[in-house]
């Protein structure tokens, strides 16, 4: 069945709901600049009370590898995930730098040329794909065309499928992408910085269901 990552945890009360309903992956922003952003105390707070089959994610873009390191070691994070234009080198460090710590690289995908910067990144374990957006780092809340993304699965890495998904499209891009996960943020909130637990229910529910 395709795995499911809520992004943009914000508090303890979201991201111990979600959890016990069963989703494998949590992210935590660590990007200044989102309207999710969370500081690293408050997400060690909230990682330390999740259970331990949950995927704690920490989501940089264009962050100093120390600043990264000092993060990971204070919040014991399992994924990091580099949403912005983080070179494949840098990527190398940081998997050398916690070998035991999964790495996924995000690519915001306007067109074919934008697949074209995927195979470079071979040393990482998962890809991600987002809409392009002008001037948007991080997430967009936009649909991009999924047709690229089952282009993007010919490269040989796992895909996390991100861009506008929510609880009435989750199904269509299963049954047309079949992505290793679906990753959703603005897609199941009532506000910014919180989750709606109908919409998260909801969600949970159709990916459920187009893998029966």
């Amino acid at each position: 069945m395709t795995k499911v990552k809520i992004c943009g945890i914000t508090n303890e009360k979201d991201a111990v709901w979600a959890s016990g309903l069963g989703v494998d992956y949590l992210g935590f922003n660590f990007y200044k600049n989102s309207p999710r952003v969370i500081s690293p105390k408050n997400a060690a707070g909230i990682i330390e009370k999740l259970p331990p089959f949950i995927g704690t994610v920490g989501v940089f873009v264009n962050e100093e590898v120390k600043a990264v390191r000092r993060i990971v070691k204070k919040t014991k994070l399992k994924m990091l995930q580099f949403h912005g234009d983080e070179s494949v080198e840098y990527c190398d460090e940081l998997k050398s730098m916690f070998p035991e710590i999964e790495i996924m690289k995000a690519f915001r995908i306007e067109n074919e040329e934008s697949l074209l910067k995927l195979p470079a990144y071979n040393n990482v374990n998962y890809y991600l794909l987002d809409a392009y957006v002008p001037g948007v780092e991080g997430g967009t809340g936009e649909v991009f065309n999924w047709e690229l993304a089952v282009k993007a699965k010919e490269f040989g890495k796992q895909v996390f499928l991100a861009g506008g998904l929510n609880p009435g499209n989750v199904m269509e891009a299963i049954e047309k992408v079949t992505p290793y996960c679906v990753d959703t943020a603005s897609g199941v909130e009532r506000l910014h910085r919180r989750k709606d637990y109908d919409k998260v229910h909801d969600f949970l529910e159709k990916v459920r269901e187009a893998g029966r």
